[in-house]
């Protein structure tokens, strides 16, 4: 009655917004439905813009893309992208009259790296074999990074903000995977089923498997931070516990193998190895691939384990396997027509987004397989460095790999120099940064950024980042 008495106008027009909305169901008219729902997330983006970007956190992971309901006729999640919309407009309009972002933050590595990737985005896009589609790629990427990694930073000097945000982040997300354990659990937890079973809430379960790996990171870092009430504890122990039983559900290789390389990395750094140590042996370790490569592909050709099978082992094993698995198979078809498209274009590409319609006639007839298709509707290079390799050059593969070199040395420095009284700020930097290498690993396998799932938590992690880094 209070909220009433304070505020007659913002009542009488949700009132009104409610009735609009409930005659549009009533007659069918959906699209339009929104429209209301849109008019209040205008209006507490404009007067609660630190509210709504941390309220995205706990949507991203509950979002629902309308690809799923209209024939893929319109590939929109919501309520995500509409308040990501409005946040952008929001601090470009700040930014103009009041120069809102902080000159350090236009400063930093990670801010230097994705605008040296977006202007060669918009480069491309002119020269693009499909220039709508190339500037519609190039605006969703503005929609994601300005609202999130530039307005995050501004949100994140409240350094409380960072553990709010991985708290609703985390919960939703949970949330999310109790959906899809139930579903599963209805099928007997079966292989087949767990591939669409977090439907509509994840494409498929791949990405599913990708933020929830993610999530036990964000999970951990929650939890050892700090000492915690006793009921904290047991919730954290709880979502844990759920989490990592959907991430073995999730039959998703990648991830899995993505939370060993985490666990690798962080004894890395635990150990206080020197960067110029692990340089050397990544290269040694890509030289010996190059010059045995014929080799490993007759000791791999051996392995003929599939990866429809449940068993944990054997499922690992079958990640290995290019002879017979289909999935690894497709994927091998996917990159070898990336690399010829790139042969074909190295200096342009053919532009952001555009791999889906170009990469049919690039297949090798040798490397086709029983889920290859010619019509550009089987998605992207399943890539995260291959993709921008096809799409834009080697200039797009360059700036794509800036921006994780710019992300790791900026998170690995700030842990180590950052004052070790403060713990739990030390704990959350590190296991952020664990987080995004299970992303950043799953993205050699597979590439989501284009979705909010995926660019959401990274772009905030690097928000946060900078944001921490600018407060010592």
């Amino acid at each position: 009655m209070d909220f009433i008495k304070k505020h007659p106008f913002v009542f009488s027009l949700s009132l009104l917004f409610l009735g609009i909305l409930a005659v549009l169901v009533y007659f069918e008219n959906y699209y339009f439905a929104v429209l209301p729902v849109a008019l209040i997330v205008i209006y507490c983006s404009i007067y609660y813009p630190n509210e709504t970007f941390l309220s995205i956190a706990f949507f991203t992971p509950l979002s629902i893309n309308l690809e799923e309901f209209t024939d893929g006729r319109i590939g929109l999640f919501l309520p995500t992208e509409p308040m990501l919309f409005g946040l952008m407009l929001l601090t470009i309009i700040h930014q103009i009259r009041f120069n809102y972002i902080p000159k350090l933050t236009w400063r930093h590595p990670i801010v230097w790296a994705i605008g040296i990737y977006l202007l060669w985005v918009f480069m491309t896009s002119i020269t693009s074999t499909h220039v709508g589609v190339s500037f519609k790629f190039l605006l969703m990427k503005l929609w994601f990074i300005i609202p999130v990694l530039l307005f995050g930073t501004v949100v994140f000097k409240n350094h409380k903000n960072i553990t709010r945000f991985l708290w609703l982040f985390s919960v939703s997300m949970t949330i999310a995977i109790v959906y899809t354990l139930i579903r599963h659990w209805g099928y007997s937890f079966g292989e087949k089923e767990g591939h669409w079973v977090m439907s509509p809430l994840f494409k498929d379960h791949t990405i599913y498997g990708a933020i929830v790996a993610i999530n036990l990171f964000f999970l951990l870092g929650l939890y050892l931070s700090k000492k915690h009430n006793p009921l904290t504890q047991v919730t954290l122990i709880i979502l844990l516990t759920i989490t990592l039983i959907g991430l073995y559900f999730s039959y998703t290789r990648g991830a899995w193998l993505s939370v060993v390389a985490a666990l690798a990395v962080w004894l890395f750094i635990h150990y206080k190895v020197k960067f110029k140590y692990l340089l050397t042996i990544g290269i040694s370790a890509l030289l010996i691939l190059f010059i045995s490569w014929d080799k490993i592909q007759m000791e791999l050709a051996r392995n003929s384990a599939e990866h429809t099978t449940e068993q944990f082992d054997e499922r690992l094993r079958s990640a290995a396997n290019i002879t017979s698995d289909a999935s690894n198979l497709e994927r091998l078809n996917r990159w070898s027509a990336a690399w010829e498209m790139f042969k074909e274009r190295p200096v342009f590409g053919f532009g952001p987004a555009t791999y889906a319609f170009e990469y049919a006639p690039y297949q090798d007839p040798e490397k086709l397989t029983i889920i290859s298709t010619n019509f550009g509707n089987m998605g992207n290079a399943h890539s995260e460095y291959l993709g921008p390799l096809a799409e834009m050059g080697i200039l797009g593969f360059i700036s794509m790999m800036l921006i994780v070199i710019a992300i790791f040395s900026s998170a690995v420095t700030l842990y180590i120099r950052y004052p070790k009284e403060d713990k739990e700020i030390r704990t959350l930097i590190l296991f952020m940064t664990l987080a995004l290498v299970t992303y950043f690993f799953h993205g050699i396998l597979n590439n989501y950024l284009d979705t909010d799932k995926a660019a959401v938590p990274v772009y905030a992690v690097c928000a946060a980042i900078i944001a921490l880094s600018q407060k010592r």
